[in-house]
This record gives C-alpha cells, structure tokens and sequence, in this order.
C-alpha cells in the first residue's frame, strides 16, 4: 500500500454489554493486522471499554450522552442500568439525538475513516457515514439462524395459516424446522404486528439495505446452510467473522484471577472429580420470583454441584437456599469473566438463557447448553441450539408452549439428563466438535479469519 494511508476503521458499538464487547474484540483483531482503529462511546462507557481494550493503541473517542431525555433516568447510558426493559425503546430512540455529534467527529478525525462499523441498532449511523463518502457496515448480535427466520416470516407469513400461537409451522426453505408463534418476540409473531418495536425494525431493515452488509459474530461452519440463504436471497451480505470471544485479548497486568474465590471454588471441584453446571441468565432478562424459586427448587433437588452467577437482588426471596446448598453450589452476586468460567476444566454444562453471545462462548469452551430463554431473540437461539446444531437441550414449560412457567421438577430431570445422560453424551461430543471447528475458523486461513480480510478489502474498495 505504498503511498496510501493505512486503512482508519470507525466502531459504534450500542451501549449494552452483550453488545460493546464482541466490538472490542474485533477491535483487536483489525489493530493486529495493523489497521487503525478509534472506538466512539460516551462518557460514562469510555472507562470500562479503555480497561477492557489495554491497548492505547486503538483510540476511544467520548460524545456525551442526550441529557433530560424522558423516560430515562438520569445519568444512565447503557442498558445494564436502565430499571427495566420497558425503557429500552426511549433508550434506543435518544441515541439519535447523537448524531449531530458524531458527524462533527467524524469529520474532525486527523486520519480520514475508511469505514464506520456501528451496531445494527445505531441505524442513523448509515446516513452520518453517507455524507463523508464512506461505507458503513452493521453489526448483528444475533445469529444468521436468527436474522434468517426473523425476515422469512415477515415475507413468507407461514404463521398466518395457524390458529393458535403454540400452532406449529415451517418455512418453504427450512422444512425440517417447525416454529411457532410463540418463537418470536411479541408482537412479531402476531399476524399484523404493530407499534413501536415494529416501526423501529423497518426503520432499520432500511438502514441495513443501503449498508456495505452484515458483520455476524458466527463462523461459516456452525450455520452454512442459513449463511447461504441469506446472502442469496435475503441480504445485505453477511460478514461472518466469528466467533469474536476467541479473539486473543492482551493479559491484564497483574490481575490473577486465581484471587477470585468463584476461581478456588472451581479448582477445589476439579480437584475433588465434581463436575460443575454453570448457571447464568445475562443482565437484561427479567424473571419472575417465583419463576426463579422453581429453578432453585430444581437445582436443590437436583444434587448436582452449580456455580449460579446472578444480581444481588434475584435471589432475596430464596430464604434458606443458599444455606441448604453451600456444600455443593456456589452463589456469585458480582460480575465474572464468563469465557474465564466456562473454559474452567470443572464446568460440564451452561443453564443458559441463551443470549447469543453466550451460545457462542459455550460452544468455544465445548461445554453442552441447557437452554432456557425469556425474552428477544433467545427462542429462536434454543431451536437452533437443541434443534439444529444439536449443542444442547432444553427444559420445556408445562403448558405445551415454549413460553410460559418452568417447574422444578423439569429443572431437576434435565439437568440430570445434561450432567448425567445419554443425551447429555450426545451433545457433549456435537459441542466438543463444533468448538473444535471454531478454533479452526479464527486461525490462520480459516473461514473467518478469511472473511475479515476479505471485509477490509471491500471497505478500502468501496471508500469513495
């Protein structure tokens, strides 16, 4: 590239952790293929992204966050405070209001951008990176599985044809799969979905439309099938250059993790040949009470050993429990490294509620899912789980449907059957093989490290 400045690539990430950190990797990715990078947040993100990055290297650039917006409480800027869900539609819709700001910076940048990559959920990024003349690529946090079923039923309207939303149907192209109603997020699945949430995802399938394509946090060889037809017939293209957990993270100075007491629990498990199931639910899903008392019962009942990482609220209504289990379980009301967690030797299963970044990291680590989704797209993530890839099982609720109450004694059966069973041997050897898989995609000539070179390419031809 003589005489041509090096390529300068712009990261958006949506101010959600779930979000902010597959970016961070793949921040570190294009800066060891020596690509400048500069990453804008706000104020309040700034310091945990600069922590988290330990590369002064890759810039981090702070524009302030809308002030006295309503239906946000002040001073909060990522969706991890934010009270409940129900404000995460006001939430999203102020970060337009950013826009002015983040044009201005953009075109303040000593080393011209090539390309902005913001999240899929920051669509008035397209038109801000439209007016200097440079390509924007979105990123997805959800799986090509996902973003697949989620536009073919809004095209295809096989649901149409049901009565009920527990009515099984299938897609003309993927008829092994059966989906229903209740698969999908309200109101997706109704069958004239309407209101905010509906307005906001056509206003971002036209932001995705005029867009360089899709950055997926997924490799080739977990979903081709659904790779393939969505690049064929769905679109914009999709960049798959996952899994971005593997991405290879500088060490944190003197931080020995071993400190941490979760850590010595574990190894005292290793040491004692008790295989560990790791129990964790993300930070977003809200979970009733006694939906929660019904897993615990479960788990009690279940004598199995389980480190259970959750909010220090959640379980207040647990009288006893942790008492009664100490000798085998392990409560965490803080935040853990959850890659750290699941590649412990210990660990032989995820009660996960299946959140996309969880499913991949589980997979890294060769440890089987037992899923269990609440909310957005994580039904979808538990067909292609247990269904599809086959990587796991699932705890089903006693009304028929995929939605609705899980009681502990479902909690209790298949926990065993994942630590303890056949089945729980079958997935166990199909996870090991995809892990094994994806360590192969991020290599050297593998199909996602391909791919990202491939993306570079396209970014500095497609730069006016």
């Amino acid at each position: 590239m003589d005489g041509v400045e090096s390529p300068h690539f712009v990261i958006f990430p949506f101010m959600a952790h779930g979000h902010t950190i597959p970016l961070l990797h793949l921040a570190t990715l294009l800066r060891n293929r020596f690509i400048s990078v500069t990453i804008f947040t706000t104020p309040v993100n700034a310091p945990s992204i600069r922590d988290y990055l330990q590369d002064v290297s890759i810039s981090v650039i702070e524009l302030p966050f809308p002030k006295d917006v309503q239906g946000i409480p002040p001073g909060v800027e990522n969706t991890a405070k934010l009270p409940s869900m129900s404000y995460f539609s006001p939430f999203i819709t102020a970060t337009k209001l950013m826009q002015p700001l983040f044009e201005q910076a953009l075109s303040a940048l000593q080393h011209p951008p090539t390309c902005v990559i913001s999240d899929a959920f920051l669509g008035w990024t397209q038109e801000s990176a439209r007016k200097i003349g440079i390509p924007r690529y979105f990123f997805s946090g959800m799986s090509v599985f996902a973003m697949t079923i989620c536009q073919l039923i809004g095209i295809e309207r096989p649901h149409a044809e049901t009565i009920s939303p527990d009515e099984s149907f299938t897609f003309s192209s993927f008829p092994w799969l059966k989906f229903t109603r209740n698969d999908f997020e309200p109101p997706f699945g109704d069958l004239e979905p309407k209101g905010p949430a509906v307005d906001f995802w056509i206003e971002l399938g036209i932001s995705f439309a005029k867009s360089g394509g899709m950055i997926t946090n997924s490799f080739y060889e977990l979903e081709p099938r659904f790779v393939d037809y969505f690049n064929q017939h769905l679109g914009p293209k999709s960049w798959c250059v996952g899994p971005l957990c593997l991405a290879k993270q500088p060490m944190k100075a003197a931080l020995s993790q071993t400190d941490k007491t979760w850590m010595q629990w574990l190894n005292y498990k290793f040491a004692e040949k008790q295989p560990v199931l790791y129990v964790a639910f993300g930070t977003q899903a809200e979970v009733s009470s006694e939906q929660i008392q019904e897993i615990a019962k479960g788990l009690e009942s279940s004598n199995t050993c389980f480190i259970w990482v959750t909010r220090q609220n959640v379980l207040e209504n647990l009288q006893g429990f942790e008492n009664r289990v100490k000798n085998r379980a392990l409560i965490v009301k803080e935040w853990v490294d959850q890659n750290q967690v699941l590649n412990h030797k210990s660990i032989k299963g995820f009660l996960s509620h299946c959140g996309w970044n969880s499913v991949l990291e589980s997979i890294c680590a060769k440890v089987p899912i037992l899923a269990l989704p609440f909310m957005a797209e994580q039904h979808l993530n538990a067909r292609m789980v247990t269904e599809e890839i086959g990587v796991g099982l699932r705890i089903m609720p006693r009304n028929g449907s995929v939605r609705g109450f899980v009681e502990a004694e479902a909690v209790e059966k298949m926990v065993r059957e994942l630590m303890e069973g056949e089945k729980g041997e079958m997935v166990r050897k199909k996870v090991k093989e995809l892990g094994e898989n994806a360590e192969e995609a991020m290599n050297e000539g593998g199909s996602s490290c391909s791919t990202l070179g491939l993306l570079i390419d396209d970014a500095c031809a497609r730069k006016l």
